[in-house]
């Protein structure tokens, strides 16, 4: 459904269903960085003192993957109507990041290295 899907209709699904319960009173940009982190932070929680290979039989396992799935959306859902809400075309705002990434990252540079671009 990824490919089928635009940001601009699951910009639509959230705030109909936020704007159904009158929720716009409750996510000015602190209340909704604050979910974003908080949601984010339940997704890691999954993972939190596993090891790489734990980490990765979790995923395989239909369940425990239902769950992550859950958490990711709560996280992207957040995202999703804090770009509503104020207007941020995510679109446009990855574009753009990603054009800064590119230049801190250079492939010759950053390739197989997860140093930070300060380091390279």
């Amino acid at each position: 459904m990824d490919n089928k899907t635009k940001v601009s209709q699951l910009k639509l699904i959230v705030q109909k269903f936020c704007e159904i319960r009158d929720w716009d009173q409750y996510h000015g940009p602190k209340d909704l960085t604050i979910g974003i982190v908080t949601e984010a932070a339940e997704l890691l929680d999954h993972f939190r003192f596993k090891t790489e290979a734990e980490a990765r039989e979790y995923m395989a396992n239909p369940k425990k993957r239902l769950e992550i799935e859950h958490e990711v959306a709560d996280t992207l859902f957040m995202l999703i109507r804090f770009a509503q809400m104020y207007n941020i075309d995510l679109s446009k705002a990855l574009t753009r990041k990603m054009t800064i990434n590119n230049k801190k990252y250079p492939v010759r540079k950053s390739k197989g290295s997860n140093k930070k671009y300060t380091e390279l």
